[in-house]
C-alpha cells in the first residue's frame, strides 16, 4: 500500500470512530506514520483527506455491490437484483461495523461548513439512488421511480437502523423491498 493509501485506512479508522470535524490531524495521522506535511502534500488539507475518505467508502462499497451481483442480473441468474442491495449491506456491516452511514455524518458534521463535502455527499447519494432504481428495473422489467424511491429509503433507514438496534433490521428492509416488488409486480398483470 502507497502512503497516500495508509493515510486514507487510518482516517478512516480513526473518522469512524470519533466522528470528523473534533478529530485532530494528529489524532487521524498517527496510525499511519504520516506527518501533517505529507497529509498536506497527498490531500491538500484535512478537508480534502475527508474528501478522499468519503470517494474511497463510496467506491468500496460499490464494488462490494458489484462483486455480489455481475450488471444485469436478474431473476434468471438466481440474484435478485434487489435482494443483493440488502445481502451487501449486511455483509458490510459484519465487516465494518454498523455505525449509520458514513457519508450522512460526514454530510452532518460539514453541513455549513463545506459546501464540497455536502455535494460529494448529495452526488454520491444521487448515484445510490439511481443504481437502486436500475436494479428495481432489472427487477420489474421496467422502470419505477416511486417503488426505487420506497426501496432506497427502506435501504437507507437500515443502514441507520442497525446502528441502535439489531444488525436483523437489514432483514426487516430486505422482506419489506421483496413485498414492495411483489406488490409492484402483482399489479402489473
Amino acid at each position: 500500500m502507497d502512503k497516500r493509501m495508509d493515510i486514507i485506512a487510518a482516517a478512516v479508522a480513526a473518522f469512524e470512530a470519533d466522528g470528523f470535524r473534533g478529530l485532530g490531524v494528529d489524532r487521524v495521522l498517527a496510525p499511519s506514520g504520516a506527518s501533517t506535511r505529507t497529509l498536506y502534500k497527498h490531500f491538500g488539507s484535512k478537508e480534502g483527506l475527508v474528501l478522499a475518505v468519503l470517494e474511497e467508502r463510496h467506491r468500496r462499497f460499490a464494488e462490494a455491490l458489484e462483486a455480489a451481483a455481475p450488471e444485469g442480473a436478474g431473476e434468471g441468474s438466481g440474484a435478485e437484483p434487489v435482494a443483493v442491495l440488502f445481502d451487501t449491506l449486511r455483509r458490510w456491516l459484519g465487516e465494518h461495523g454498523a455505525r449509520g452511514c458514513m457519508l450522512l455524518r460526514a454530510r452532518a458534521e460539514y453541513a455549513g461548513a463545506s459546501d464540497e463535502i455536502v455535494a460529494l455527499v448529495r452526488r454520491q447519494k444521487q448515484e445510490f439512488r439511481a443504481l437502486v432504481a436500475t436494479r428495481v428495473a432489472a427487477a420489474l422489467g421496467r422502470e419505477d421511480a416511486r417503488l426505487a424511491t420506497q426501496i432506497w429509503l427502506l435501504f437507507e433507514g437500515a443502514t441507520a437502523a442497525a446502528s441502535v438496534a439489531e444488525p436483523e433490521v437489514v432483514e426487516a428492509a430486505k422482506a419489506a423491498a421483496a413485498a414492495l416488488l411483489g406488490a409492484a409486480r402483482g399489479a402489473a398483470a
